[in-house]
């Protein structure tokens, strides 16, 4: 069974490169996702790396990295590439050379799996999209095919909106009225 809204996040050793340290050694970790519990995280998959969509995105999540921050929220990106193929292409990317998220490896494909999102016949990710509140629960999921980039605006609008934990109508916005 795969998670979805409203269940437990899965739970889930993988490897994590994190590009804001200074030492090299320091770069490289082991994280789950309840390290993170106690806040909201958005933890977006993207199929490869060194490819063409995915840098698109992920340059915009970490443009908007002080913005899920101001909202109490850890930003993770994923795919099922090794952490030492993610410090390659920042590397050799100029814009992922400015990373200030951890980029997590799921070389494994468990996490993947177990979020509903992996096409088995590739051995990757789909462009999945999860926000997860302070206590471990889903609540939002949305995949993209692997050709079509995510809106980063609308990621954190819904993020906006459930934080108010009120019933929030269509194209409902931040400093907009809630329903009763």
């Amino acid at each position: 069974m795969t998670a979805s809204v409203g269940q437990p996040a899965p739970d889930v050793a993988v490897a994590a490169y994190d590009r804001s340290k200074d030492n090299t050694d320091a770069q490289f970790s082991n994280v789950k996702l309840s390290d993170y519990r106690g806040k909201w995280v958005c933890l977006y998959f993207y199929p490869l790396d060194f490819t063409f969509v995915c840098p698109t995105e992920i340059v915009s999540f970490n443009d908007n990295v002080g913005e899920f921050a101001d909202r109490d929220c850890v930003l993770l990106t994923a795919s099922t590439d090794s952490e030492y193929s993610h410090k390659g292409w920042c590397d050799a990317h100029k814009d992922l050379a400015k990373m200030k998220h951890l980029m997590l490896s799921d070389k494994t494909r468990h996490l993947s799996a177990a979020l509903g999102i992996l096409k088995e016949d590739l051995g990757i990710s789909y462009r999945g999209t999860f926000l997860i509140d302070p206590q471990g629960i889903i609540r939002y999921v949305n995949v993209n095919d692997l050709s079509v980039g995510r809106n980063v605006g609308e990621v954190l609008r819904v993020l906006d909106a459930l934080q108010t934990d009120k019933l929030c109508p269509c194209n409902w916005k931040k400093g907009d009225q809630t329903l009763n």
